[in-house]
This record gives structure tokens, sequence and C-alpha cells, in this order.
């Protein structure tokens, strides 16, 4: 014997090894045929397929569609709320303040307080004290109105995020020279001198002092007196409102954060700097609209969640659209199942072939309206100038949900006809 000839495999290790390739060439050739026999089925019901994937069409575009309406309008809250000024600080004066158990004079916040936080929180922007007093002015004929008079600094702006519309904000001379200048509200101008660029110029009283409109001013989003601005509101320089009140003490102090995200911190260490200035006892309050942007975060998307379980249903009736046709199209093709059976073809293959065909109509719908829902703000971001959102996780849903749909609307169908018996299939009319 040849010592190079190779030595036979044992008989049951040969027929196995070939059990497991015909195994493996049969699965391979009946899926590719039930995959071809769906093709086919397509082609021959062209009008049918595409009515069907209509609904699939319809729900996952509306899944997209409703996930960017949701976006958008989260992205515009938060946008309307940053204009009020989502990196400010508001540090105030609560109270307290003693001296053993004789309680002293109110310890309320200086000019002081501020250049101190200027100078130690590096994360600081801005900041403007703010004295508030209100007054009674002459509108002429006899009208006399009370308005509110804010004695703040020119960062002031910067803080709260003004916008002037006619005219200038005063300016560093104007507080350090102690400059008789005003800014005021349109409404305000509008009453006094019958509009806001005949306002520039014009001089009005205060306690008898006259002062010379430089400006007028908005915010830059209407907060329906929430905030220290009212209608007929005044902004004169801090300096200029110590003459009214004889004293450097404040009740509020105002700073603009650099970073949103270090809102929260800059605003902690605003406090331990203030408070080591002061009596141990009295209480200062930082405010930030941190919280609110959360929560107006939360609202937004909870919104979103409800519409897209909303137009889920849209999904739903596609699948219900789906599972009548793949009814009746098994209805249609007895005989085909018959004959399939009758050559050999087990209850899986058959059940396989028609959730194929089901989970088909689905997923190329679920594309078809993914591309519609997607085209409306793709269109809107390269032809206007709207930022849309655009949510990469709502097209993955819609996806997903249109294979879930094929599956579990296609399963009773598929069912059916895997059931049928191959002798009465045969003799169907």
């Amino acid at each position: 014997m040849n010592p190079t000839e190779s030595i036979p495999a044992p008989p049951h290790r040969s027929r196995r090894s070939f059990q497991r390739t015909l195994d493996s060439a049969k699965r391979t050739m009946v899926f590719s045929e039930i995959v071809r026999l769906a093709v086919d089925s397509f082609k021959v019901s062209k009008v049918r397929f595409a009515l069907t994937a209509l609904g699939m069409v319809i729900g996952s575009a509306s899944v997209i569609l409703v996930a960017t309406i949701g976006l958008t309008g989260k992205q515009y809250i938060l946008d309307e709320l940053s204009k009020i000024g989502t990196n400010m600080v508001d540090l105030g004066y609560s109270g307290g303040g003693s001296a053993g158990n004789v309680t002293t004079n109110n310890d309320f916040l200086t000019h002081e307080d501020e250049l101190a936080v200027d100078e130690q929180v590096p994360a600081v922007a801005y900041s403007s004290p703010l004295l508030q007093m209100h007054d009674s002015v002459s509108f002429g004929s006899g009208i006399v109105k009370d308005v509110l008079v804010l004695g703040v600094s020119p960062q002031y702006k910067n803080v709260r995020n003004l916008v002037v519309l006619s005219g200038r904000f005063f300016d560093d001379e104007d507080e350090t020279t102690h400059t008789k200048v005003a800014v005021v509200t349109v409404p305000f101008a509008n009453e006094m001198f019958g509009g806001a660029d005949n306002a520039i110029n014009k001089t009005f009283q205060i306690r008898g002092i006259p002062f010379t409109v430089v400006g007028t001013f908005k915010e830059s989003v209407d907060t329906f007196g929430s905030t220290d601005i009212v209608n007929q509101t005044i902004l004169v320089p801090y300096s200029v409102a110590r003459y009214f009140t004889g004293t450097d003490k404040v009740k509020d102090i105002f700073f603009s954060i650099r970073d949103r995200n270090d809102v929260e911190e800059a605003a902690r260490e605003i406090k331990k700097v203030v408070q080591v200035r002061h009596q141990p006892n009295s209480v200062y309050t930082t405010t930030t609209l941190t919280a609110v942007l959360t929560t107006a975060a939360l609202v937004a998307n909870a919104l979103t969640i409800v519409l897209l379980l909303i137009s889920a249903v849209t999904l739903a009736v596609g699948g219900v659209g789906i599972m009548n046709i793949m009814l009746a199209t098994v209805r249609a093709r007895i005989r085909e199942i018959g004959i399939r059976k009758a050559l050999g073809a087990t209850a899986r293959e058959i059940k396989l072939q028609f959730l194929i065909e089901a989970v088909f109509i689905s997923l190329i719908g679920g594309v078809v309206g993914a591309l519609v829902g997607l085209a409306l703000p793709v269109s809107a971001r390269l032809f206007t100038s709207f930022n849309i959102p655009i949510s990469p996780w709502s097209i993955i849903i819609a996806l997903v949900t249109s294979i879930a749909i094929g599956i579990i609307f296609g399963t009773l169908p598929a069912n059916r006809a895997a059931q049928m018996d191959p002798v009465e299939s045969l003799k169907y009319e």
C-alpha cells in the first residue's frame, strides 16, 4: 500500500457531511425561490401592491413629519426662552441680618458686591445692579401717570438681551459722568412724544430733573409683565438713580454667564462670594432659568411622544390593509398553495412565503414614506433659511415599525395559507 494515498473517511461521517451540504443548499434554494415568488407576485399585481403599500407610506411619512414638527416646536420654545436670558443669574436679598438676638438694618446688596463677583467669578460675562423706584411723570395736558424707573448699568442691555429700536443705549461714559439720559419703552415714547423716533433727544422730567431720551428699547420676547420691565418703564444710569435713593444699596444684581452649561455652578459661586461679605444670617437667593428650560424641554418631548403615538395609529391602519389584502391573496392562490404542497413544499415554507410578501409590502411602503417625510424638512433647509431639525431616530422608528407591522399583520394570512389541506386546495375552483 502506497503511504501517500489518503485514507477514506468513515461512511457515516461522509453521509453527515453530505446531508449538511444538501440541507444548506435546500435552505438557500427555498429562500431564494420564496423571494423570487414574492417579487413575481408583486409584478403581476402592481396596482394592488401599490395601493396596499400606500397606507404604510402615509404612516411612515406621518411619523417623521410629526417628529419634525415636535422638534421644531421644542427648538422654537427654547429659543424664545433663551431670548429672556437663559445665561442670566438674578441675585437677590431675601431678608435676615442680625447681631446676636437683636435684628439690625436690612443687609441689602451693594454695588461693591457686584464688583467683587466680577473679580472672583470668571464665568461672569456681564453684570448690572438694579435700583427700582416708582415715580409720577407728567405726560402733558394735565395727565400724570405712575411709571417704573430702573437704575441699571450699561451692561444691563447685554444681561437682559434688550433690543434697541431707535437711538442708542447709554454707555460707560454716561454712567461715569452721571449724565441725565434715559432709554424708554416704546409705549412710553408713543404716549409722551407721539412715536419712538420722535422721542430721541427729547426731554422729560423725573422729580423736577430733566432727562434726555437717547433711545427706545423692547425685550427680545414678550414676557407679559413677568419680568422687571413693564410697558411704562424708564431705564437710567445707576449712578444717576442713586441721586433719588441716596444710598448705594440695591435689592437685585443681574449677572450674565458666558456658557449656559455653567449657569448653576456660577450661581453657587456668586452666592458664596456675596455671603462672606455680609452677616451670617442674611439670606441671599439666586434665580436662573435652567429649571424653566428643563421643564419646557420635558413638556415638548412629552407632546412629541403623544403625537408620535397618535401617528402610529396610521401605521396600524396600514397594517390592517396589508392583512386584508394578504387574506384576499391567499384565497386567490389556493390552487397554487395546493400544487406547491403536492410538490413537497412544507407548511413552514408556505408560511414564510406569504410572510415575506407582507414584510416586503410594509418595508417598501415604509422606505417610500420615510423619503416623503424627509422631503419637507430637507427642502426647507435647502431653499430657505429655516434650520428645521431632523431626527434620525424618527427614520429608524418608522422603518423598524414598518417591518414589525408587516410581521404582525402578515402572520394571520401566512398561517392560514400554511394550514391549508393540499387535497382540498387542489379541488378548489
